[in-house]
């Protein structure tokens, strides 16, 4: 089958390489690679550059408390860490506020001219809460381009996480919600230590969060195996209007914060079965954005391989057999979720 040419962009702003982390993992290397790699590949000029604006404190109460927003204002001006984990320097609220910014750009970019959006930034967002930013996260940037999004005109927003860590902070966000389906594969136990299978939502929010607990060592049939037989069903009967992507590249075999074993082929596998889903329910408007990743080359070669198959490269269907421990935990979500979803 011949590739369709789709238009693609990436968002990016040198401010993001402001937040200071010094030997942290999640250091401004991480982007200087992805855009190196971009350059070097020939990449970079089939892409569309798109330069972000800062979101307004305004825009980041979409999901933020104040009183949250205040304090990573204060401890970023004295330089205070929000946690062990989760370092400030002086620019990082303003860094915080582009990231956000970036996502909304990403978001704003598919809506009116791009069929689809990668928004390299940092810091990342999906651990961050309403009120507390914690595993290297300040704002949640996937959570406020999502309610930017319905505030844009559209409904139903579709959340797919393939970040490695659970993103806590976006379930949080949208626990009683049902007009945003959250769907994350993750490694379990791992940090944060939530999204269990049996967390699917509150409310009017029930059945809208769909969690996929994988143990460690889970390889690319795995991830595939989730993606295809729960992810698929659920969100073509749910009909988003947009898909987003919190797009942690640190499943990566050999990653480093985690024991996963995905291979830099297997994003484009995901990438390619979130990009049918948004073709055949939102005209392929898909916007990703950056969250986790911390091997260099594995972070750069991942976000390449995204972006390749937002760029309508196709991905050759391959068979896939998992094994018996990822299979029963693989029905256990769908037992659960049957009553929700028409698995």
């Amino acid at each position: 089958m011949s590739n369709i040419k789709t238009r693609t962009g990436i968002v990016f702003h040198p401010d993001y390489l402001k937040h200071e982390t010094g030997a942290h993992p999640e250091r401004k290397e991480r982007l200087l690679s992805i855009i190196a790699h971009l350059k070097e590949t020939g990449m970079m000029e089939k892409l569309e550059l798109t330069e972000p604006r800062s979101a307004s404190p305004e825009e980041i109460m979409y999901i933020h408390s104040k009183e949250y927003i205040e304090k990573a204002r204060r401890y970023s001006e004295l330089e205070m860490n929000l946690d062990l984990d989760t370092v400030l320097s002086r620019n990082s609220y303003d860094a915080a506020l582009r990231a956000a910014g970036g996502a909304i750009t990403a978001v704003d970019t598919v809506l009116n001219k791009l069929d689809s959006s990668f928004a390299l930034v940092r810091p990342p967002g999906h651990h961050a809460t309403p009120d507390r930013g914690m595993g290297f996260c300040i704002f949640n940037n996937i959570a406020i381009a999502a309610r930017h999004t319905q505030k844009s005109g559209k409904k139903r927003v579709l959340i797919v996480d393939w970040d490695v860590h659970h993103g806590n902070g976006t379930q949080d966000s949208f626990y009683d919600d049902p007009s945003v389906l959250y769907f994350s594969t993750h490694q379990y136990p791992h940090y944060p230590g939530t999204g269990w299978l049996d967390e699917v939502g509150t409310g009017k929010g029930e059945g809208y969060n769909i969690n996929v607990p994988l143990p460690a060592g889970t390889d690319d049939s795995g991830f595939k195996a989730a993606f295809e037989e729960i992810l698929v069903p659920a969100a073509l009967e749910f009909r988003p209007d947009i898909v987003l992507v919190s797009a942690g590249q640190d499943a990566c075999n050999n990653d480093g914060l985690a024991q996963m074993r995905m291979s830099v082929e297997g994003f484009s596998v995901l990438a390619s079965i979130v990009k049918s889903i948004a073709n055949k329910n939102c005209a392929g408007k898909v916007a990703a954005v950056l969250e986790g990743g911390y091997d260099l080359d594995l972070l750069a070669r991942s976000v390449a391989a995204v972006l390749e198959v937002f760029m309508g490269k196709e991905v050759e269907e391959q068979p896939y057999e998992v094994s018996p421990k990822i299979r029963a935990r693989l029905d256990e979500v769908k037992k659960i979720q049957h009553e929700f979803w028409r698995l």
